[in-house]
């Protein structure tokens, strides 16, 4: 008896874990709603989205291969949600509701990002989904920023931006009400997901109303844009959102034709035959009304719209001749339009390999191994293969290899699209100022490691293919 009252109600508990909503379905849920949200509210990124579409199905139609290898890596049904947010919030309570927020729907947060050093006051990091299978199902993700308020100089307008901050709550009762439920009970059914969605949403919401009067607002703003965009107002507000494109020159072009703004020049590595990492650019950001405290009237600015390219994910070696080439690239002159920058970028890079087989074999560039037609009928004869040297297993025409899409952020691409859309590109660096120690206590957890994700990958891959070749 006691153990059929066991297996009964082992039965029972898997039938309601059963009932809840997947984290990768809530994220799309919350991510689709993101999206009409921000095209409602911002209607030039509407445009924006359309433009890149037609762009994106223009690349894939003359470049066959790339829509073949978007294909076979399960990418291209998802190009088409490819979107991440960002968001930046003024205290540690915020920062770790955010995380248990973002947990519900899948997502953890990847990597440390100080933005400091180039003269933006805030550090960072990046929640999205980390396992393949989620990323497939939609990488949504979302940048979050911490204020670095011990960056203010000021001691009375610090202690003023502290006090501002204590008295707000970017987040409704009934969404609180709902992340403790989702952890309680391991999930959320269906209506407490739409729900969860809804309520949640109002934290990403543009408040037209600032908390504070003008003469304050002016007083933060004159410190820094940023903190004054943190800082006076009810919520955060998402400010922009990011469709993924296939030909970001393309698109960095015709903006001004579609009545789209672009920013100068785009941020990142350079056009190349095997993309790295992460390309951006993005349309200025729009003036906006504001009503300051006693109804005075004026405006803010800092919501824009913003595209990325990406690329392959690099290696900590790739990482570093990156890094080194782009140090190089910012003490060369300053060029005046994007394409004497792209010009200028190409030439500095020359010395960064762009072929697959060298990043392959110089390690500079992650990949997903997988058999061959050829290699997968060798396993089905029951042949085995005892080079478990990918390379030779390669050269035989036994294994292909394929870039791993570099999920994650640049911080100098990042402080770039900041600073352009927030009229403080000459603003002074802060030092040194990293504190990922700091940080990591506002957040509740530890970053993921970036670079160990990439290497599971890769690793499970390569894995994968010595057991089925049985070597």
């Amino acid at each position: 008896m006691a153990d059929s009252l066991f297996y009964w109600s082992k039965d029972i508990a898997t039938m309601v874990h059963a009932a809840y909503v997947s984290a990768d379905s809530i994220r799309t849920l919350f991510s689709d709603a993101m999206s009409r949200m921000y095209q409602q509210e911002v209607p030039q990124y509407g445009t924006l989205v359309q433009l890149v579409a037609d762009i994106n199905k223009q690349v894939l139609a003359r470049e066959p291969s790339l829509h073949q290898q978007l294909q076979h890596q399960d990418e291209l049904e998802r190009l088409s949600l490819e979107r991440h947010g960002a968001i930046r919030v003024g205290t540690a309570a915020e920062l770790n509701m955010l995380r248990r927020i973002f947990a519900i729907m899948g997502m953890q947060p990847v990597s440390y990002y100080d933005l400091s050093e180039a003269g933006v006051p805030v550090h960072s990091t990046a929640f999205r989904p980390v396992d393949q299978a989620s990323l497939q199902h939609n990488p949504f993700r979302i940048f979050t920023s911490l204020l670095r308020l011990e960056l203010i100089e000021d001691a009375t307008l610090r202690q003023q931006a502290e006090a501002i901050l204590a008295q707000r709550d970017i987040f409704t009762a009934q969404a609180r009400k709902l992340v403790d439920l989702a952890e309680a009970q391991g999930g959320l059914t269906e209506a407490q997901a739409q729900e969860f969605v809804a309520e949640v949403l109002e934290t990403f919401r543009w408040h037209q109303h600032a908390t504070v009067d003008r003469a304050s607002y002016q007083a933060l703003q004159d410190t820094h844009r940023l903190i004054a965009d943190v800082v006076c107002f009810h919520g955060p507000h998402i400010n922009h959102l990011t469709p993924r494109s296939l030909d970001i020159d393309a698109v960095q072009q015709q903006m001004p034709a579609a009545g789209i703004s672009p920013k100068a020049v785009i941020e990142g590595p350079p056009r190349r035959r095997c993309p790295i990492l992460l390309r951006q650019t993005s349309f200025t950001a729009l003036e906006e009304a504001v009503l300051f405290d006693g109804e005075q009237a004026g405006t803010h600015t800092a919501r824009f719209g913003e595209i990325e390219q990406r690329g392959m994910a690099l290696t900590p070696k790739g990482r570093d001749l990156y890094d080194q080439l782009l140090d190089r690239s910012r003490q060369a002159p300053v060029q005046p339009d994007n394409v004497r920058h792209q010009r200028q970028l190409a030439e500095i890079f020359a010395d960064f390999p762009d072929d697959e087989a060298s990043l392959r074999q110089q390690q500079l560039g992650y990949f997903r191994y997988e058999l061959t037609d050829t290699g997968r009928e060798q396993t089905a004869q029951g042949t085995n293969a005892n080079n478990d040297d990918m390379e030779a297993l390669i050269e035989a025409g036994l294994v292909q290899a394929s870039p791993i899409t570099y999920e994650d952020f640049l911080p100098v691409s990042a402080a770039g699209i900041f600073q352009s859309n927030l009229g403080n590109a000459g603003h002074e660096a802060y030092g040194q100022n990293a504190s990922k120690v700091a940080f990591e206590q506002a957040l509740g957890s530890a970053v993921i490691d970036e670079f160990g994700l990439y290497a599971d990958m890769q690793a499970d891959s390569i894995q994968a293919v010595r057991q089925a070749l049985g070597a």
